[in-house]
This record gives structure tokens, C-alpha cells and sequence, in this order.
């Protein structure tokens, strides 16, 4: 935690694909000061970091020996542990994008590390920030069942994980915060299509609550589409998180013998989603709070993930009957 009248130093690990708006929304914080912006790929730092005006530099480890109070992660995934931990251990808060490390283990090491040190530890869940489930999750309240496209065109970036890790993991963050009870079951499909790992998977998750959600990634599809729909006794709450839209339908029982349905648009502040993400982070960084999305939260998703991801394994190896 720091003081409330100084500005929080931070810097900006990884400056590509997302980490350029990390640096870009922190330049245009208030209370922040963008210390510096890092990427091994000097002349993109030195591009960020003329537009954000701040410094570029090229090895982590300067940033190590200088005066920060957080920083922000957006290197490959296989990096995460490696770039993290040593700031958490010094102390240093760390907000670092989903999914959150390689492996549980990983994981584990970090949190262990922010706990010890003090150090805030957010993981990048960014859907969570979306205006538009902030407004629908306050609706959901037990959900029967639960079901979840999110297709994307074919990227240039995140190849180094498959669609699970890459996409997939967004919703099923969300599911665990919008359904009670712990995963009993699960079931998973899951096409390498375009690359050497999964671009296309389905999960059927069971939960305790009786709760079954259909979830739905691919990054091979010509349409995009980013929608979630719950379905709970007598209402039906949607999000197209996308264009931040949400319809919550439901039963409106009264003495007549049809109930009348009732609903429509619920009204959404749009923002960007980052930013706010960003901003959580921030505030957590200099009060002390909690941040929205917590390392044990960013863990829950990666555990849930490895368990879709395992599925799929098991049943591409599963030997297939003949005649």
C-alpha cells in the first residue's frame, strides 16, 4: 500500500498485442506514473514508450534495481512465473495476465510469494471489468444452465497456448463467479485445426448446484461472437460482451392464469473493459484492498482450464472402435 496523496510508480512489462494498452491506460491514469515500458523487442518499446511518454528498455532486470510500486505483465504465458515473481518477492504488486502461469505449481509460487512479501497480486481476467456482466451477474442467482459461445477469426498472437488458455479461460472465470458450488463434472472435446495445438473446444460443466454450462471457444471462425446466456427459474438474463449489451427476461406472476413476461435491454454504462481492470488494480495497489480479480481467483480459472484441457487429452487418446 501507498500513500494516497503520491503517485503509484509503475512500469509496463510486454508491450505487444495487449501490452501497449497496458502502457497506454496507465500514461493516462491519475495517481500513476508510468516509470518505464519493457519489451525484448527494443524498437516496439521505444515506440510504446514515446507515445506514452516514459522510457523504453530491453531487460527486465533493469527495472529490478529501480523504485517501483507494481507493475503490469503481459509477456507469453511459458514467461509469466519467470517475469512475476521476483517483483512479488521484492515486494513489488504485479497484475499479470490470464491464464495467470503455465502450470498450478507456478501458480502457487506466486501467490505464495505475494503472500509472504505483501505485495498485491492481480490476475487479468478482463471480462470480469466488462460494464456489461458487472450489470448481469447482480441479475443471475442460481442458474439451471448456462451457455457460451466465444468464436474468433484466426489471430496472430497467444499461438503459443491453445484455445482453452487463450479464450475459454475468460468464461469460465466468469462462470465461476456467477455459479455456486464446486466442478463435479466435466466432459471436453477439443480440434487442432489450423495449428499443432487445440482451435477449436467444447466443455459440458456440471456443477454441485445442479447448474450445467455449455461452453463454447474457437479461433478459427469466420463470425465473432462473445456471448454468454443464463438460464434460472422463471428469468433469462443474456450478455453480448462484445457490444456490452444485456436483456434480462422473466415471469411476472400475478393472479392471472398466464403470467405475463416481462423485460427487456438492462441499462450498461459502457467503458473499456482494461481500463477499468487497470484501474481496480491500481486502487488495490495504493489502499490495500483487494483487487477484483485475485491471484487465488486467477488460479480457480487456470485449475479449471487444465481440467478441460486434460479432458480433451484423454479423449484424442482414447482408441476408437472398428470393425
Amino acid at each position: 500500500m501507498i500513500h494516497d496523496t503520491s503517485r503509484a510508480r509503475v512500469a509496463a512489462i510486454g508491450v505487444g498485442y495487449l501490452g501497449r494498452h497496458h502502457a497506454r491506460i496507465l500514461s493516462q491514469l491519475d495517481g500513476v506514473e508510468l516509470v518505464a515500458v519493457v519489451d525484448i523487442n527494443h524498437k516496439r518499446a521505444e515506440e510504446v514508450a514515446a507515445a506514452a511518454g516514459t522510457v523504453a528498455l530491453s531487460d527486465v532486470g533493469e527495472l529490478l534495481g529501480m523504485s517501483l510500486d507494481a507493475v503490469t505483465v503481459a509477456v507469453p504465458t511459458e514467461a509469466h512465473h519467470a517475469v512475476a515473481r521476483p517483483f512479488l518477492e521484492k515486494g513489488v504488486s504485479v497484475l499479470v495476465e490470464k491464464p495467470m502461469a503455465r502450470t498450478l505449481e507456478e501458480a502457487d509460487e506466486l501467490i505464495v510469494a505475494s503472500e509472504t512479501s505483501g505485495a498485491t497480486l492481480a490476475v487479468g481476467h478482463t471480462e470480469r471489468f466488462n460494464p456489461a456482466v458487472t450489470a448481469a451477474l447482480s441479475l443471475v442467482s442460481n442458474p439451471g444452465f448456462v451457455e457460451v459461445h466465444r468464436l474468433g477469426t484466426f489471430p496472430e498472437r497467444s499461438l503459443d497456448i491453445d484455445v482453452v488458455f487463450d479464450l475459454m479461460i475468460h468464461d469460465l472465470d466468469v462462470l465461476l463467479a456467477a455459479v455456486p458450488g464446486d466442478v463435479v463434472g466435466l466432459e471436453a472435446v477439443g480440434v487442432p485445426v489450423l495449428t499443432g495445438r487445440v482451435d477449436i473446444a467444447n466443455a459440458r460443466v456440471r456443477f454441485s448446484s445442479g447448474c450445467i454450462a455449455n461452453v463454447t471457444a474457437s479461433r478459427i471462425s469466420r463470425d465473432r461472437v462473445r456471448k454468454v446466456r443464463f438460464f434460472q427459474q422463471d428469468a433469462y438474463i443474456s450478455i453480448d460482451y462484445a457490444s456490452q449489451e444485456v436483456e434480462h427476461w422473466r415471469l411476472a406472476r400475478g393472479s392471472a392464469e398466464r403470467p405475463d413476461i416481462v423485460g427487456g435491454r438492462v441499462e450498461v454504462m459502457r467503458d473499456e473493459p482494461l481500463r477499468i481492470e487497470i484501474a481496480d488494480f491500481v486502487n488495490a495497489v495504493r489502499t490495500g484492498q483487494r483487487p477484483r480479480v485475485t491471484g487465488g481467483d486467477g488460479r480457480k480459472a487456470l485449475a479449471l482450464a487444465r481440467q478441460v484441457s486434460d479432458a480433451i487429452a484423454q479423449g484424442q487418446q482414447t482408441p476408437r472402435g472398428g470393425r
